[in-house]
């Protein structure tokens, strides 16, 4: 086996042949952080390293060449063509906080001639990427449309909601809930901290039995059936199918459809209105940031004068861009997401005619939930593997432990913004201070 060793300049020579190691070694910034073997006998990195990858065929080559970076990675892992060391399946979290560092040089023309002629010019044709990918943004254009028109965001949440709902059983556990949990206590159960987030969402909507909530991306129903098991009457829209079929029986089951129900609608398509509240938990990201004003335009639509709402979601850490989702979360995850700062949100919300009363930051409450849904898919991965194949919940995985990492290291926050609907007399209509338990 030959072993990557440190060279000054290993594309100085033009008729230089390297191995597949030595090309992933030098097109690194920095020492390669754990171990890398090849198919070729080579390797680079640590030997005693307790993580590591391993390229097991020319396409896995293929995928990292063709397409640098995380995306790359993402399909050589996800086609089984690469294959991580040291870590559980469904878990690669401490594979990739020790690569975390990582970043790649975009090689020079002369390198990509070294690099052609070393692997041969047939191993950097393109090669059909791995069935669970999404088309690329360009071609949604043509095929589906605008971003975020009705069509293509039908389609995004189909692509990642409509997966199957055992295996999003297997991954949230009982409350089928994906979004932040609210912990008190790191040591409390996922179930505790999701039921205590529904508690907070409610309590600081000020509902009393009787009143009238909207619930826009309501996903499996969480918060639907919360609100209605306290006596408030609920609509929940999801663009999901799955979603709201599971809702509605789980709805009829628990003996709520006095209160509850759940619709599989465009939350633009809900023509009921004057609403005590509305919420939105986890469904601003999949908006687009230039809709912003009419989304929360249409929140205040909706709301009667008085009426509060609450925003949930991811944001940036700053306010200084706009950011898409990187090109793994975009073809795998999260079709069309979008993210912001915090700020930007406020500032969109104000800039509507909506007072905003509090916000807060739950962002390590995140890592903390995601690391519990990668625990749940490590316990149930060959019955998550059986139910929608290796690839899929390989996807998983790598996006779960992925974001836990990004919470951790604030590349991401999640907040919850409050507020509420002034009358043409701009009264303050909430209590003084705050009136939930935190």
């Amino acid at each position: 086996m030959t072993t990557y060793k440190d060279r000054s300049d290993v594309f100085a020579e033009l008729g230089t042949k390297l191995s597949i190691a030595e090309i992933f070694a030098t097109l690194l910034e920095g020492p390669v952080p754990i171990r890398l073997t090849c198919y070729d006998g080579s390797s680079a990195g640590p030997q005693d390293s307790e993580f590591g990858l391993e390229i097991l065929t020319p396409r896995g080559v293929n995928y990292i060449a063709t397409a640098p970076g995380d995306l790359g990675m993402a399909r050589a892992y996800i086609s089984g063509d690469l294959i991580a060391h040291g870590v559980e399946p469904g878990d690669p979290y401490e594979l990739l906080k020790a690569m975390a560092s990582m970043k790649f040089r975009r090689p020079t023309a002369l390198q990509l001639v070294v690099i052609a002629r070393s692997l041969g010019w047939e191993l950097l044709k393109p090669v059909p990427p791995p069935p669970q990918e999404a088309m690329p943004r360009w071609r949604r254009i043509a095929l589906e449309g605008l971003r975020h028109s009705k069509t293509r965001d039908a389609e995004a949440i189909h692509h990642h909601y409509d997966v199957s709902n055992t295996f999003y059983e297997y991954v949230l556990g009982p409350s089928m809930t994906y979004t932040c949990a609210a912990y008190e206590d790191p040591a409390w159960t996922l179930e505790q901290a999701q039921e205590n987030k529904y508690r907070l969402v409610f309590d600081k909507l000020n509902l009393k039995p009787g009143d009238r909530l909207l619930d826009i991306g309501c996903g499996w129903g969480g918060m639907v059936r919360y609100a209605a098991k306290h006596g408030v009457h609920v609509i929940g829209a999801t663009l999901s199918a799955e979603q709201a079929e599971w809702a509605q029986a789980k709805i009829a089951e628990e003996g709520l459809t006095e209160f509850a129900e759940v619709r599989h609608s465009d939350y633009r398509d809900v023509r009921e209105g004057e609403f005590d509240a509305v919420s939105s938990i986890g469904l601003t990201e999949h908006i687009g940031v230039h809709n912003y004003p009419a989304y929360f335009d249409y929140i205040k639509s909706k709301l009667k004068v008085g009426g509060l709402f609450l925003n949930h979601s991811i944001t940036r850490p700053d306010n200084t861009r706009i950011t898409k989702a990187g090109d793994f979360i975009d073809r795998y995850v999260f079709p069309d997401g979008e993210l912001a700062g915090s700020g930007r949100i406020i500032s969109e919300i104000q800039n509507v005619g909506l007072e905003v009363l509090h916000e807060e930051n739950l962002r390590e409450h995140y890592a903390l939930t995601l690391a519990e849904w990668c625990d749940n898919l490590v316990k149930n991965w060959d019955d998550a593997v059986a139910e929608v194949g290796e690839g899929t919940a390989k996807v998983w995985g790598l996006y779960m432990a992925g974001c836990q990492l990004g919470f951790e290291r604030n590349v991401v926050q999640l907040h919850q913004i409050l507020g509420v609907k002034l009358g043409a007399d701009q009264a303050w209509t909430a209590p003084l201070r705050p009136w939930w338990r935190a």
